[in-house]
């Protein structure tokens, strides 16, 4: 009988030695291991040009020369205390649903899109330096796509494909 405890003893230590051996296992096998490179490279180029006076964020979006036609659309953002006016001299920026600012037209290489203002309202009038404030502008592009007919649109959904290179490592 009391081989029986003994042995019972040892298969009830067992079992919760590797109960807990699990977990410590499964900690181990997380790691992962990768090497080489893949290089990444956008064929069209833009960039923001941006000016801050008077309390308003001047915004034109330069699509460098050589890049194919784009579609552009910008937004900012302050702190939430401060309201963002948008505005738009030839009325070439329109808002859309989401937030973002439109521009109508394709933008082609070597083309600038008209400025967009964006400017803060509600300032307090006794703040005086107005590099307190911190307007962040982001914009986004996208190839111009032709549908069967022809006719140019954006896909602001279209997801980048990434292909290797040849002669790549990796």
């Amino acid at each position: 009988m009391r081989k029986k405890h003994i042995f019972l003893a040892v298969c009830a230590a067992a079992l919760v030695l590797f109960s807990t051996a699990g977990s410590a296992w499964a900690y181990f096998t997380t790691y992962v291991e990768a090497r080489g490179t893949l290089e990444i490279s956008l064929e069209d180029v833009t960039t923001v040009e941006e000016e801050f006076n008077s309390w308003t964020k001047h915004v034109v979006i330069v699509n460098d020369a050589g890049s194919g036609p784009v579609y552009v659309r910008a937004r900012a953002y302050c702190g939430s205390q401060y309201e963002l006016i948008y505005t738009s001299a030839d009325n070439k920026w329109t808002p859309g649903s989401d937030g973002y600012y439109y521009y109508s037209d394709i933008l082609y290489g070597g083309e600038k899109t008209s400025e967009l203002l964006v400017r803060i309202e509600n300032v307090p009038e006794d703040v005086k330096d107005a590099a307190e404030f911190n307007v962040a502008v982001i914009y986004e592009t996208t190839p111009v796509l032709y549908d069967e007919s022809g006719n140019p649109y954006a896909d602001w959904n279209q997801k980048m494909e990434v292909t290797k290179a040849e002669g790549g490592s990796n």
